[in-house]
């Protein structure tokens, strides 16, 4: 790492009305820096990063790169300065092979050939392995990230921006990033790392500024610092840790026998042969790399996706043909892991997503007609429960930070008093405070004699809250087992496609 400063912030500033995204933020970067931008849901982070990224024109203040006046209006501009910017969301097309993805992210492509030999060879000194002829529709999520990943590394970057980067990967594909990562800044690229993985940070990191609220309120070296105090300085207060309650485990609410479904998702992963029961009082974590078959999973537990009556049970209901309504009517509740579009109706208000789920179980409908004052109470006491973060319960949810929408959407279903959960990625994107109340509210539940089923990717999540454990890969489950005795590295190749751990971890038994 040079001493040399590669991109200064001074004094920058942005408001939206009603909120002020950013106040007066300055830190540095230096050349070759691993620097980590930390902070709560709605601290800023984004909005700053835009701002670097010339998505975003600030209100005041300036930047400096490599010693000069910068101030982007767009992100091209920002990209000839020499900035780069992996975004948490993908944005690649599924039908398109890997060289054609990276060309139309490039200004001025060479011819496809050309194109292909230094994928091949950017990829390969990177330690980032890609054939650029795949369709981006068969890749894993790993390998799609490193799509993003080459198709920035091919503009030579000074400064790499990653938001989230290790959300959809396999602790073994966490390393990988990481050795490629270090070797870049090794060869004097600045990375500007945003995650709410704080043991990450403290592996990768340089130096770390944390926002609260918009503004710079600590600054520190992670490897200096433990996780916790990170969190705390990001939140300004003190963190407990979720705590679980002895829970005598009950009858059997949901149970899913021997069920496979073709995809409706493009490109997406058939269900096969999937089995599994949860008790009244158990949690079961789901654990799978993105695209294994989640979502389908999702869909078939919440009655968007149909199968025969008998090949799932909710609270003794054969449920198979059951559509959302019907399960939600039978004590089921589900949130799917796409926060916009699929969780929640983006512009309407947070009011109207409420109405959309709990319209049956909290009653909020009188004689045919929506109940605008219940429905409203209902929206105000998620808003309060779960800390949600917004002016008031009659904005649009796209107005909400991703952080701070998870936590209304988590709320919403978890108090429709439900005898069976199941969520797909609970804290996706959420930090560590926000993180720590939907687990201790998920666990709650559990307790009070609810059947959980989380399906997630984070799995400190997992052997945090779940009672059993299973994998998901290549749309086969398998056999759900306890959680105690499980290792990162265990779970990391099963992920991975390695069934046969388990059958050899019973062997040795």
């Amino acid at each position: 790492m040079s001493d040399q400063v590669l991109l200064a912030v001074e004094a920058i500033s942005k408001s939206y009305p009603g909120v002020k995204a950013n106040e007066d933020v300055s830190f540095a970067i230096a050349e070759g820096e691993v620097h980590a931008l930390l902070g709560e849901n709605g601290a800023g982070k984004s909005t700053l990063v835009k701002m670097i990224y010339g998505l975003v024109k600030p209100d005041s203040g300036q930047m400096r790169f490599r010693g000069r006046p910068f101030a982007p209006v767009a992100p091209r501009e920002a990209r000839q300065a020499g900035v780069a910017m992996v975004f948490q969301h993908f944005s690649l097309f599924e039908a398109l092979n890997v060289a054609e993805n990276v060309a139309l992210g490039m200004e001025n492509p060479p011819v496809m050939r050309e194109l292909a030999a230094r994928i091949r060879a950017v990829s390969e000194e990177y330690g980032l392995p890609l054939d650029p002829a795949r369709r981006v529709g068969d890749l894993s999520a790993g390998e799609r990230q490193r799509v993003e990943i080459i198709r920035c590394l091919l503009q030579e970057p000074k400064l790499l921006i990653m938001d989230e980067p290790t959300s959809v990967l396999t602790p073994q594909e966490v390393e990988i990033l990481f050795r490629t990562l270090r070797q870049l800044s090794s060869e004097g690229t600045a990375i500007l790392y945003i995650s709410h993985k704080l043991e990450e940070i403290r592996a990768l990191c340089d130096a770390a500024t944390i926002l609260r609220r918009g503004k710079v309120v600590a600054t520190c070296v992670p490897r200096q610092t433990t996780a916790r105090a990170m969190a705390e300085l990001m939140v300004g207060a003190t963190l407990t840790p979720p705590e679980r309650r002895a829970t005598a485990k009950g009858e059997v609410v949901l149970g899913v026998t021997d069920l496979s479904l073709a995809s409706p998702i493009p490109f997406g992963t058939a269900l096969k042969n999937v089995s599994f029961t949860v008790a009244r009082g158990e949690v079961l974590g789901i654990a799978g790399v993105a695209g294994n078959g989640q979502d389908e999973l999702l869909l078939a537990l919440s009655g968007e996706l149909r199968s025969a009556p008998d090949k799932v049970r909710v609270n003794g209901h054969a449920a198979g043909d059951y559509g959302p309504l019907e399960r939600r009517g039978a004590g089921l509740v589900a949130a799917p892991e796409d926060r916009y579009g699929h969780a929640a109706a983006p512009d309407m208000s947070l009011v109207e997503n409420a109405f959309l789920t709990g319209a049956l179980r909290r009653g909020l409908t009188r004689r045919g007609f929506i109940d605008w004052r219940a429905t409203r109470a209902f929206a105000e006491e998620v808003i309060a429960s779960y800390d949600v973060r917004t002016p008031g319960s009659h904005v649009a949810a796209r107005a909400l930070s991703g952080g701070n929408l998870q936590k209304f959407l988590i709320g919403r279903e978890l108090d429709q008093a439900p005898e069976v959960i199941v969520i797909n990625q609970p804290t996706w994107g959420v930090d560590a405070a926000a993180a720590a109340a939907i687990r201790q509210a998920i666990l709650n539940r559990a307790a009070e004699g609810a059947g959980v089923v989380v399906i997630s990717q984070d799995l400190d999540e997992l052997l945090e809250i779940a009672d059993r454990f299973a994998v998901l890969n290549g749309g086969r489950l398998s056999k759900p087992r306890p959680v105690e005795g499980l290792t990162i590295d265990e779970i990391g190749l099963m992920m991975g496609g390695a069934h046969g751990m388990e059958v050899a971890h019973h062997a040795e038994a």
